[in-house]
């Protein structure tokens, strides 16, 4: 009997162990129509690097410093959450997480209790 009690405390333990749980630094998965994962078309900003002395961006795989070509175009501004790269007369702006978008602080206007 005592045994039967171990070992289902210890199985027990090792399923709560094992449950999932979900990564909050992880991405959210962004879903087409189709189900499958969607993915954007063209160049897409993957990180971005601003120190007091260099601005750089990972655009597509390729690290590319404020001033430096990407493709036929030329990167003009770096900020926190996006990238400019200019082409002549047409401006492209990247952003780091495009799905985001902000919204306004919710209130919370219940009444004290």
């Amino acid at each position: 009997m005592r045994r039967a009690i171990f070992l289902l405390g210890v199985s027990a333990a090792s399923l709560a162990h094992a449950a999932p749980f979900a990564d909050p630094t992880r991405p959210p998965n962004v879903f087409s129509e189709e189900g499958a994962a969607a993915t954007p078309a063209g160049p897409r900003l993957e990180s971005v690097l601003i120190a007091p002395d260099r601005r750089l961006a990972v655009i597509s795989g390729q690290q590319v410093r404020l001033g430096g070509k990407y493709g036929e175009g030329q990167v003009v501004r770096i900020t926190e959450t996006e990238v400019v790269i200019r082409n002549g007369e047409a401006t492209e702006t990247l952003k780091l997480l495009p799905e985001a978008q902000k919204r306004p602080a919710r209130s919370d206007k219940r009444a004290p209790r």
